[in-house]
């Protein structure tokens, strides 16, 4: 199974610390954040992996090169301007092969180890979804049983990590557009699963957010 891991954001909400850096390239306890992502997907045996990049991005390519450092084999989607989750992914379709992929977030943290996820999806979709934030109290889709929908009396947070099979993209064009959509269209067929973890995840969205996973991580290099 191969990866891609989105890289391509902006980081609007991180400036100034991205004005000249690119938010997966932001250290947290000594390592890019992007290095985290790497490490646990290879320690899961997927060392394919696509990573989409817009903003400096010649910058991520020049520090994670071709992935042999890593263990990893990287290929880049480059990006003229971010095409956003969802376009970002469908742009980098040619890369990923016909078999379902995985997806990581490049802007968040999670100690889930990726060997737990499903080698093979019955769906379109299968979805890591988290414990709900201070930010995101309301959470975004309801797993009932294994099933993710957009309905349900209590919700848990999408963690930005997700098993999707290529053909989620039916109909899509090239361009920018988000994912939310798509997966939630795929939910309204019934062709969504999921799986809640309930250990450690960050959404690394704003200054305040990194330096609190940086202390947090430091602690635990101590220990």
């Amino acid at each position: 199974m191969k990866a891609m891991i989105l890289a391509a954001g902006r980081g609007e909400r991180m400036r100034p610390l991205t004005d000249s850096t690119p938010k997966p390239l932001l250290d947290v306890a000594g390592r890019c954040l992007i290095e985290y992502h790497i490490q646990n997907l290879v320690a899961a045996g997927i060392t394919e992996l696509v990573i989409n990049h817009a903003y400096l991005g010649e910058q991520i390519e020049a520090l994670l090169a071709d992935g042999s450092a890593y263990g990893a084999f990287i290929q880049y989607s480059s990006e003229h301007e971010a095409l956003e989750t969802g376009g970002g992914i469908f742009n980098a379709l040619s890369l990923l092969g016909d078999a379902p992929f995985v997806v990581v977030n490049g802007d968040i943290w999670t100690d889930y180890p990726f060997r737990r996820l499903p080698g093979s999806i019955a769906g379109l979709a299968h979805l890591l979804l988290v414990d709900n934030p201070e930010h995101n109290l309301l959470g975004d889709f309801a797993l009932q049983g294994e099933r993710v929908s957009t309905t349900g009396e209590s919700k848990f947070t999408f963690s930005g990590v997700s098993i999707l099979r290529p053909e989620i993209f039916a109909g899509c064009q090239l361009g920018a557009f988000p994912l939310a959509p798509v997966l939630r269209q795929a939910m309204l067929a019934g062709k969504v699963t999921g799986e809640h973890y309930a250990g450690e995840w960050c959404d690394v969205g704003t200054p305040e957010r990194l330096l609190q996973l940086d202390q947090k991580l430091r602690v635990y290099q101590r220990q």
